[in-house]
């Protein structure tokens, strides 16, 4: 039997409570509900579908990952979007961060077998959302304020149980 992993970096609850409002208003106003499924992360390394069989190769692979790193604050600012009409992408954007960036680098050195490009983003829309709704939403949210930071001090691994759901997790210590 296959399961979905992923491996995120995860805000503080109050964050993701926050976030939830922009979600539920996409749900609400732009029929758009598929981002309500997930709480609000930043994307390590993709999801990716394993036997469950494989699944402690997985946790000894996250476990090598070297997060001998200070603990760090990632800053959100505003809203951004991938303007695919295919497949449009409404987020919050956290500002250039060279520490995300080298701990994406340290998760690629132990979960390379995917290649995909760093963009680091908190969903707020996405999938179920139609291009004329995200035309609409991102009139609204382009200059849409909100501003907050948190402090990154682990990584998680996530198994797709229904929902997605942490199954092991690293500190950041120096």
């Amino acid at each position: 039997m296959k399961k979905m992993y992923f491996i995120a970096v995860y805000p503080p609850q109050e964050i993701i409570e926050e976030i939830k409002i922009f979600k539920e208003d996409m749900a609400t106003n732009y029929a758009n509900s598929k981002a309500l499924k997930n709480e609000a992360h930043i994307t390590l390394f993709p999801p990716f579908s394993r036997e469950i069989e494989l699944e402690d190769d997985i946790h000894s692979a996250f476990q090598k990952i070297n997060t001998e790193i200070t603990p760090f604050e990632v800053e959100l600012d505003g809203f951004g979007s991938f303007p695919n009409p295919k497949n449009p992408v409404l987020y919050i954007q956290p500002k250039e961060n060279d520490q995300l960036t080298a701990l994406y680098h340290k998760v690629k050195e132990c979960f390379n077998f995917i290649q995909y490009s760093f963009h680091p983003h908190m969903t707020v829309g996405f999938r179920d959302l139609t291009w004329e709704n995200y035309l609409k939403a991102w009139e609204k949210y382009e200059t849409k304020e909100y501003k907050t930071k948190f402090l990154v001090d682990k990584i998680l691994l996530l198994r797709h149980d229904g929902q997605w759901v942490p199954i092991a997790e690293k500190k950041l210590e120096k």
